[in-house]
């Protein structure tokens, strides 16, 4: 843009303050939606600290950098933001906190009415569902250009049409034709196209990644035909111009797109996700609420004349309406789903929700009493290994929370300890996402000692990286807050260099901070099915001197071993026999 260009646009904004220019421009020929963060919840205590050391100051690069700094003091962050904090803030911040209205930017940071809801609430899934079904495309946050496609949408609350129109949607259904849904009146279109794709997969006798691959890119020609026609193929991330490699690149773009969908539908509450049919469904006991959201919230995005304007729109923390704000609608969802229970009289609706939210929380409690019981009989041994076989060959939808949730399982069954999972389970105690990273995947507390289980599916030198250095961290928390003997067992599928000798390494190091030296196992996934093996096999019930036996013997290891790459293979041999 030349000087006297930007000076004309600068008078014209002085003279029309209500103009916006600065929304965020959209090329996309796609649907848009936030990606990050990839769990939502996550998102909870960034946007707490964040307003807890920076509100009421500009939004600015040495904010997002100081702000890069404090973050990576807190248990729950995994990266480094070192080579860009400015941009890594600004990828944690701008994106769904400030876009689905928990925050404002501008003129200063400050935490909107639906921001506060988020961080106070115990319902959270109903906060999320009011936010997302605001968002919407075009706003004055978000703005098609020229080049990107017609938008006329509010993406979730289509989204959430779609899989109830189609009773159950595959992650490829939604990948390859609910990503084409930027205007609402083309929702009837779209449904006729996974209609015929159904038909069509029906009729296919040879390989489904094949059919699919060639199916995506038949409608990406469709979709991006005027751009292959003009021979733009070249794309941000590549000097490579070849059809196949830019119909690569937007396939990858329409899977984040469809799997952050998937993910942030789920944190509404209304939907189930199928891990091994990779499908979204409507929760049966929401399909009310839902149907009372498509028949009343307008599918026409709204028109704002400014920033502000959209601003406090969002950040509205009571709308838009449901089901569950008219009191006798809570009244009846509650005597239907808990029909034993006794309903006070005088309350309110504010009271009638907690009380909802309590029972099916008693309900969830309940269901994994039932799970955690069947485990220690070792009635779903079968079912435990099946999942961890299908974990090594990625049959699920989100293979890393499926190891954590069947390892929690696993360590249930092995003995008698207390075990719990940093996870959070939905109505029906079924894995819904990790929660915040402030602790270890699964702490076994077997009274006179702790054993922390960390497990990853990531390998290679990102393993070490992303893991490494936290593990330790939960290890040593652990030991400080209980005063005992802590353990830990860390398990992937396979194991990096980088890790066993760091693991090996801090059994000989003296750390104050860590609470001394630390006993920190690496075992590949393969060893601990073993182990669970063993156990099941066993003519007696393991008990917690097993476990305990194990990991001193590790100890006793690493001090008359001259090298790491010894003492795990020892480990590994000694994980194959662990109870002689």
């Amino acid at each position: 843009m030349s000087v006297s260009s930007f000076l004309q646009l600068r008078r014209q904004y002085r003279l029309n303050p209500k103009r916006n220019i600065m929304a965020k421009k959209i090329d996309s020929r796609t649907l848009f939606l936030t990606t990050s963060p990839r769990t939502p919840i996550k998102m909870v205590p960034e946007i707490e600290l964040l307003v807890k050391h920076f509100a009421g100051k500009k939004w600015n690069k040495e904010s997002q950098c100081d702000f890069m700094e404090v973050l990576k003091e807190e248990d729950y962050f995994h990266g480094s933001g070192e080579n860009d904090p400015s941009f890594s803030a600004r990828d944690r911040i701008n994106r769904a906190p400030k876009s689905l209205g928990f925050l404002k930017l501008s003129p200063t940071i400050e935490l909107t009415p639906a921001g506060e809801k988020l961080i106070a609430s115990k319902r959270k899934d109903e906060v999320f569902l009011r936010q997302m079904l605001k968002f919407q495309i075009p706003s004055p946050y978000h703005e098609p250009s020229s080049k990107a496609a017609k938008f006329c949408v509010k993406p979730y609350l289509e989204m959430l049409r779609l899989v109830r129109r189609m009773g159950t949607l595959k992650f490829d259904e939604l990948q390859i034709f609910g990503m084409q849904l930027t205007d609402w009146h083309e929702f009837e279109r779209i449904i006729q196209k996974i209609e015929t794709f159904r038909i069509e997969k029906s009729k296919n006798k040879g390989s489904y990644r094949e059919f699919k691959a060639k199916y995506l890119n038949s409608e990406l020609k469709q979709i991006y035909e005027s751009r292959i026609k003009q021979k733009e193929t070249q794309t941000r991330e590549s000097l490579d111009t070849s059809l196949g490699k830019f119909l690569s690149t937007q396939s990858n773009n329409m899977r984040d797109y469809a799997d952050a969908c998937f993910r942030y539908l789920r944190a509404t509450g209304l939907v189930n996700v199928s891990h091994v049919g990779k499908s979204l469904s409507i929760v049966p006991e929401r399909t009310e609420d839902v149907d009372f959201l498509l028949e009343n919230i307008d599918r026409d995005p709204l028109k704002f004349e400014t920033e502000a304007e959209y601003c406090d729109y969002l950040g509205n923390a009571n709308s838009p309406e449901l089901l569950t704000d008219n009191q006798t609608e809570l009244l009846k969802k509650l005597r239907d789903e808990f029909p034993e229970q006794k309903i006070p009289e005088t309350s309110s609706t504010e009271e009638l929700k907690d009380l909802l939210g309590d029972l099916r929380d008693e309900r969830r409690d309940k269901n994994i009493e039932n799970q955690i019981q069947s485990l220690k009989e070792y009635e779903l041994y079968d079912d435990v290994q099946t999942v961890f076989n299908d974990i090594v060959d990625k049959k699920f939808y989100d293979t890393p929370i499926m190891l954590e949730w069947n390892t929690w399982r696993a360590m249930t069954m092995i003995d008698g300890g207390n075990i719990k999972a940093n996870l959070n389970f939905d109505d029906f105690g079924k894995p819904l996402s990790t929660a915040a990273g402030n602790m270890a995947d699964i702490i076994c507390d077997y009274g006179d000692f702790l054993v922390t289980v960390e497990v990853t599916m990531s390998s290679g030198q990102r393993q070490f990286e992303m893991e490494g250095e936290s593990v330790n961290r939960h290890l040593g928390k652990l030991k400080v807050k209980s005063g005992k003997p802590c353990y830990c067992l860390f398990v992937a599928p396979t194991i990096n260099e980088a890790s066993i000798s760091f693991f090996y390494m801090l059994h000989k190091t003296n750390l104050a901070m860590y609470g001394g030296k630390s006993t920190i196992v690496p075992l590949e996934l393969k060893l601990f099915q073993k182990m669970l093996e063993d156990s099941y096999n066993a003519s007696y019930l393991p008990n917690p001197e097993n476990i305990k036996a194990f990991f001193e013997t590790s100890n006793i290891l690493a001090e008359n071993t001259e090298d790491e790459k010894t003492w795990y293979n020892k480990m590994s041999e000694k994980a194959m026999n662990w109870l002689k």
